[in-house]
This record gives structure tokens, C-alpha cells and sequence, in this order.
């Protein structure tokens, strides 16, 4: 799957556009020469349902969630939608699996948020095991998990077939490498921010950091790379901000990305990030950086 999915992605939020415009952004994306199109789950569209639409729209673009949230499903409802985005985009779809994060799952969905790494366990041997009756896809799409800190990173490689860090450094892709062995796919996000001047481009990237920074999955794994509470204050600290966005010239930006496959990523899904005033992802930067282009 590693090789279907090439080694650079785009990570984006869809919700703001009507879905055929998301089926125009799909197909530019794929006629630039990208393995595939990640999109989260939070309060807007379900992603499986608009995954099959661009999937039927597009040739050999790979779609992924990153990540659906368990909380939102039970897992035979997930598994059956696992099997059935399996069986209409054959080879082309990634379901990414997450536990997300106390604040949504106890405020906005009404559930109660505990032992993450458990619950996950659960969920999947529980997906295994769910009765599902109905023409099979030939090869079921690979999972992977949400993982950020060791012991939901072992799950990835001991019960999935990945990991898709989110909101890390290089520094973790190499740690992660490490935990989950060689063959385990491993796939971070990355943010990038076509923008020279330091003290816009951190600007700008507080304003994407803002709620990322407030929670505390987020936090505490970035605790063990040498953070500390106050580079959590005001939406990141300069460190942090460098540390998670990658800003600059496209050379800096291109740096940026080989830093992860040098650590030992598959995959990188680039978030290519705008001032808060625009809406949607940079196209130019995406073009800049898109394979055929490299």
C-alpha cells in the first residue's frame, strides 16, 4: 500500500467546499501527481460518504481519513463501512482511525472519554469479529491509527497497519520509526507555510495552532520531546511554532517534508496552510510542491 499511495499527500479540510468543488480540488490534486487526499472528521460532513463521491470522480488518487473518530460509530457500523469504501474504491482508500480528543468526545458527542489505548484495542478486535454480510472487496483497505505517544504507536503495528501522526516533528517520525519497526506504514502530517518573514509566518501559524495547543493528547506527547507548558501559552511558543510549522522559501519547505522521510516516514501529508483570512488550502504552494514538479 505504501507504493499506491506515493510518498507525498495532501492533508485538508473539504467541509467549506460544495462536493463538487471537492471533486475538482480531488482531480487537480490527482493531475499533479499526488498519492492521495487526506481529510479529517470533526463536526461537518461524514467522510466516508464524500470519499466514495470523489473516488467515482477520479482515477487513481488514493483517499484517506485523517482520522474518522471512533466515538462517532460502533464498530460494526465502522467495519461495515470499512468493507464497503474497500469494495467501491478498490486500492484507493486508507481508513485512519482515531480516539480524538476529551473535549469533543465528552462535550460535542455526549460520550465519556477514557483509556484511550484500551478503548482502541477494543474497538478493533471488536471490528474484526462484527458480522457482516455482503459481496466482499477483493483486498480490505489498510487501517491506521491516530497514534502520537508508544503505546497507541505499538497498537498501530501490532493490530493496524500504520500510524498517522498529527501535528509532530520530524523528531517524532524518527522515535515513532523506531517504535513501530520497518514494515508498519508510518504517515505524518505536516503544515507548511509558503511565507519568509518570521514574525508573519508565526502569526499566521498561531492562528492555525490555536485549539491544537489546548489539548491535551497534543501537549503531552510533545512533552517528551523537550516542550514545556509554557510553549503551549498563546497558541505556541517560537519554538513550537517552528517545530510544527514549516515555513519559509520553497527550498526551506521542500527541507521541511525530507526531514520526515529521512526520519523514516512512508508518506508525508502536507496541510499547506494560508493568513486566516483565506479560506481552504494554498493552491499554489500545493502546485510548488507537487511530484511531477520535484
Amino acid at each position: 500500500m505504501a507504493t499506491q499511495l506515493g510518498k507525498l499527500g495532501v492533508w485538508a479540510f473539504i467541509d467549506n467546499m460544495t462536493a463538487q468543488e471537492a471533486v475538482q480540488f480531488a482531480q487537480q490534486l490527482e493531475s499533479w501527481g499526488y498519492g492521495a487526499l487526506w481529510i479529517p472528521e470533526a463536526v461537518g460532513r461524514d467522510p466516508f460518504s464524500i470519499i466514495s463521491f470523489m473516488a467515482a470522480h477520479t482515477r487513481k488518487l488514493v483517499f484517506a481519513t485523517g482520522i474518522a473518530n471512533i466515538w462517532a460509530r460502533d464498530p460494526m457500523a465502522m467495519n461495515a463501512i470499512h468493507k464497503t469504501v474497500s469494495e467501491l474504491a478498490p486500492g484507493r482508500f486508507v481508513m485512519g482511525l482515531g480516539v480524538s480528543h476529551a473535549p469533543l468526545v465528552n462535550d460535542i458527542r455526549g460520550h465519556a472519554y477514557a483509556r484511550p489505548v484500551s478503548t482502541m484495542r477494543n474497538y478493533l478486535e471488536s471490528m474484526r469479529n462484527a458480522l457482516y454480510i455482503a459481496a466482499m472487496a477483493d483486498q480490505p483497505a489498510p487501517i491506521v491509527l491516530g497514534a502520537l505517544r508508544e503505546n497507541m504507536l505499538r497498537l498501530s503495528a501490532e493490530k493496524a497497519d500504520g500510524a498517522h501522526p498529527y501535528f509532530v516533528p520530524p523528531e517524532h517520525t524518527a522515535w515513532a520509526r523506531g517504535i513501530l519497526g520497518p514494515d508498519a506504514l508510518l504517515c505524518p502530517e505536516q503544515m507548511l507555510l509558503r511565507e519568509t518573514d518570521a514574525d508573519t509566518a508565526r502569526r499566521i501559524a498561531r492562528s492555525h495552532m490555536a485549539t491544537y495547543t489546548t489539548l491535551d493528547n497534543y501537549r503531552n506527547n510533545l512533552r517528551q520531546f523537550g516542550f514545556e507548558d509554557a510553549d503551549f501559552e498563546n497558541s505556541g511558543s517560537d519554538k513550537l511554532v517552528d517545530a510544527i510549522v514549516g515555513w519559509g522559501d520553497e527550498s526551506a519547505l521542500r527541507e521541511r517534508v525530507d526531514a520526515h522521510w529521512r526520519a523514516g516516514a512512508d508518506h508525508v501529508c502536507v496541510q499547506a496552510i494560508m493568513d486566516g483570512t483565506e479560506r481552504g488550502p494554498d493552491m499554489a504552494l500545493l502546485e510548488l510542491l507537487a511530484p511531477l514538479n520535484r
